[in-house]
């Protein structure tokens, strides 16, 4: 039976009461990033409240600068805000998705942390214990992936254009054993904060690819899982936007895999500005902070005493 076989679940039929139980006496933190996304992570925050007490032990909204309201809605919905400034506040915060979800590890607590992107529409209230079936019920699984249809707004399939011209291309020549994720770089995936503790986190958006490679090279195939989450539906980006993020995303995977690349980087992008294409020159960076276990003589998270974030109402 090959790894796919074995490792996904098409249709994961676990309940939360089989969640539950199966948890014993671990904790799961579940941390949603966030950059100016009031429109989308009150809902979020508010699919993952009821689970609050059971299956979840902290709902964190892990804030990384944002000038509208996300911060105020996140809290009024029920999560715990950081901003994160108020996390490791001896280290200054550099930009990127990768950075706010490292920081997270010494915001939280869980033995578990489950990553939710906060841009989501319509989510499930299934996601988080569908995630978390793999790693609280298989033995040996410290990384869960979620897969889904990803609608590209009018069409009915589609999505996830960097995925599939980027990432798994790159996987299957350079890692070819990584071939059967179906969303390398979905942000809703699962972790044991053993793994998570123990590897660098890419700052930017090379995060999650980072992770996967990570987690394959250090405990095999069978450290790795994938589940059917149906679907998610997202704020889709346009290609200059994404062309910046497949460029993060690459240098990530080389470095991961040997070859050195410029950190940081130039990405020439062409706009057209009346009937002249003018060349836009972005700066990538493809750096990484530490494991978290090694900053600081860090053991575990930080007391919550360093944490400013917004506390959850009552």
């Amino acid at each position: 039976m090959s790894w796919f076989e074995r490792r996904t679940w098409q249709n994961p039929g676990w309940t939360v009461e089989d969640i539950v139980a199966a948890k014993g006496d671990r904790t799961v933190s579940v941390v949603l990033p966030a950059l100016d996304e009031e429109d989308t992570v009150a809902e979020v925050v508010g699919t993952v409240r009821p689970l609050l007490g059971t299956v979840v032990d902290e709902l964190v909204v892990m804030d990384s600068g944002s000038t509208d309201a996300t911060a105020e809605l996140a809290a009024r919905a029920g999560a715990r805000v950081v901003h994160r400034e108020d996390v490791l506040p001896e280290l200054p915060p550099v930009p990127g998705k990768g950075e706010v979800l490292w920081r997270s590890l010494a915001a939280t607590t869980g033995d578990v942390v489950v990553f939710l992107d906060s841009d989501l529409v319509d989510p499930d209230p299934a996601f988080v214990p569908t995630l978390l079936g793999p790693l609280l019920r298989e033995d040996g699984v410290h990384l869960v992936k979620g897969f889904y249809r990803r609608p590209l707004r009018l069409e009915s399939s589609g999505g996830g254009r960097v995925t599939e011209l980027l990432a798994r291309p790159v996987l299957s020549a350079l890692r070819p054993s990584l071939s059967g994720l179906i969303q390398p770089l979905g942000g809703e995936y699962a972790a044991t904060r053993e793994f998570l503790e123990s590897v660098p986190f890419a700052a930017g958006y090379g995060v999650e690819i980072g992770l996967i490679l990570d987690a394959e090279a250090r405990y095999g195939l069978e450290g790795l899982a994938q589940v059917n989450l149906g679907v998610r539906k997202h704020r889709n980006r346009s290609l200059l936007q994404l062309g910046v993020m497949a460029r993060q995303i690459l240098g990530t995977a080389l470095a991961r895999c040997g070859v050195k690349s410029d950190d940081p980087a130039q990405l020439t992008q062409f706009t057209q500005v009346g009937d002249e294409w003018l060349p836009e020159v972005a700066e990538v960076s493809v750096s990484d902070r530490p494991p978290m276990r090694d900053v600081g003589g860090l053991s575990g998270p930080r007391p919550a005493t360093v944490l400013k974030g917004h506390p959850a109402p009552d």
